[in-house]
């Protein structure tokens, strides 16, 4: 990989009947491809696709006005022909425009509602425990402490998520929040996502989640034998009662009120066409294809389950494939992450996902309400906790709202998660589109900034955006489908 920022100067282009002067503006670029083309991706972060040859006369200053990207390179902020100034104005107004959720502070308030559940999923990220609700359910007087700190964020959307454990194993508290949430919004506009294996619904609960705007998220990995092998409960197929209550979801509160994302796991990596088929079979509109994450009992099981980042994104290629064929066929589903990262590509308007955000969303973007009444920085943070170690805590719901995001240490780590001054990062062609994560690097090489040459998370973040913009500069067909994809 070549990168490299130029510095703004005014220098002189070719000699013609009609010399003009141009001004270089900031920029990065890496090679693309082996031998071949390069991306170029301005300070405000629009992006260009171009050989070696035009990337050396910008840098050098002798690019010429008859280049037959010359209109786009203007166009898009690489050189400018105009004031400097006025250019640079324009891409501040980019930038602001990329990080103008900043402000809004934290949208995203996980509670773990409960430690306890009924599956033995293999790749479960937090230490699961099935013994009495006294000791792993949240306590009542500690949500309502957390509601409290939900409603100091200045937020307008505020996303109360509730997870586990298994969180309908605990749903008296779950319905109490809501409840509690919906007294104290005032002119907020509130959502709700119970992350479940929907295994333990009820025509009750659903009866409520009809007058709320309660989303469910689930669990899919695809076909009955990958997903019950995934997912085990007992004598009995995990996969037939996610299908059977996905439907009664979609009937009783309609189709966008559930959705479902999968795991990669070792067992995972042959099928993903197999995978993309079962969420077209079940009439899905939407698939999120994760990689294994090494907490919980997913870090024991990394022998039988896991397997390296290249494997993943040979997955991940193949998935979007399917995704696009059936496009093709007019079948409209979408990859989540995809998704994201295509409207960080092509649009420059923030997309609040807590892994895409520089800085970190650590507490800024997500807050996490623990069911022992401890405050972590990201989910992951508490995953890790499970296993002993809580680097990411900020506190416990009983300290002041105050003293969680300024008394714990939380603002050095922020400071130390913008891109910009990130290691290789700083000078990476992709760090507008790309994120940061600190728990994963802190617990894959005990640091969180982290080594970006050996981190999986870059490497993986690298070849989905480098597949992603070839896609869109090659295939003009695939093009077309991809940018339907953007909301």
């Amino acid at each position: 990989m070549i990168d490299a920022l130029t510095s703004s100067s005014n220098r002189s282009g070719w000699v013609s009947s009609r010399p003009r002067s141009f001004t270089t503006l900031p920029f990065r670029f890496l090679e693309l491809e082996e031998g071949g083309r390069y991306l170029a991706v301005s300070a405000g972060g629009e992006h260009l696709v171009t050989d070696r040859s035009t990337i050396v006369a910008l840098v050098e200053g002798k690019f010429e006005w008859d280049h037959p990207q010359g209109d786009d390179l203007e166009a898009r902020h690489f050189v400018t022909s105009s004031h400097p100034q006025a250019a640079l104005v324009r891409i501040a107004s980019q930038l602001k425009t990329r990080m103008s959720d900043l402000p809004e502070l934290t949208g995203l308030h996980i509670f773990v509602v409960t430690l306890r559940c009924d599956h033995t999923c293999q790749y479960c990220q937090v230490s699961r425990v099935s013994q009495d609700r006294s000791a792993f359910d949240m306590s009542v007087e500690h949500a309502h402490l957390a509601l409290d700190h939900v409603f100091r964020s200045p937020s307008r959307l505020l996303k109360i998520e509730f997870q586990g454990g298994e969180p309908l194993l605990n749903w008296q508290l779950v319905r109490e929040i809501i409840e509690e949430a919906e007294h104290r919004k005032g002119n907020r506009e509130m959502q709700y996502v119970i992350a479940t294996h929907l295994g333990l619904l009820t025509d009750e609960m659903i009866d409520f989640c009809r007058s709320y705007p309660v989303y469910f998220s689930t669990s899919l990995d695809g076909p009955a034998a990958l997903h019950n092998a995934n997912r085990p409960k007992g004598g009995s197929s995990s996969h037939a009662q996610t299908v059977r209550n996905i439907d009664r979801v979609r009937t009783a509160l309609g189709p966008e009120r559930v959705s479902a994302l999968m795991t990669t796991t070792a067992a995972s990596l042959s099928q993903p066409e197999a995978i993309v088929d079962e969420y077209v079979r079940l009439g899905l509109d939407s698939i999120f294809l994760r990689p294994l994450s090494d907490y919980g009992f997913a870090a024991r099981a990394q022998n039988r389950i896991g397997y390296r980042e290249a494997a993943f994104v040979e997955f991940f290629k193949r998935g979007l494939d399917r995704i696009l064929e059936w496009n093709q066929k007019r079948v409209p589903l979408v990859e989540v992450y995809s998704q994201l990262l295509l409207r960080r590509i092509l649009t420059p308007f923030p997309t609040g996902f807590v892994d895409l955000q520089s800085p970190a969303g650590l507490g800024i973007a997500a807050m996490v309400y623990n069911y022992n009444g401890k405050v972590y920085a990201a989910d992951e943070g508490r995953m890790l906790a499970e296993m002993g170690d809580d680097r990411f805590c900020l506190g416990t719901v009983s300290d002041t709202y105050e003293k969680l995001f300024l008394g714990s240490g939380l603002v050095p780590l922020l400071e130390e998660t913008m891109l910009e001054a990130v290691p290789q990062c700083a000078d990476c062609a992709l760090h507008l589109y790309c994120g940061t994560d600190p728990v994963y690097h802190y617990r894959a090489q005990g640091d969180p900034v982290g080594h970006r040459p050996t981190s999986g998370f870059c490497y993986r973040n690298m070849e989905i955006l480098k597949h992603l913009i070839t896609m869109l500069e090659d295939d003009p067909i695939r093009r077309r489908l991809l940018y339907h994809w953007l909301p």
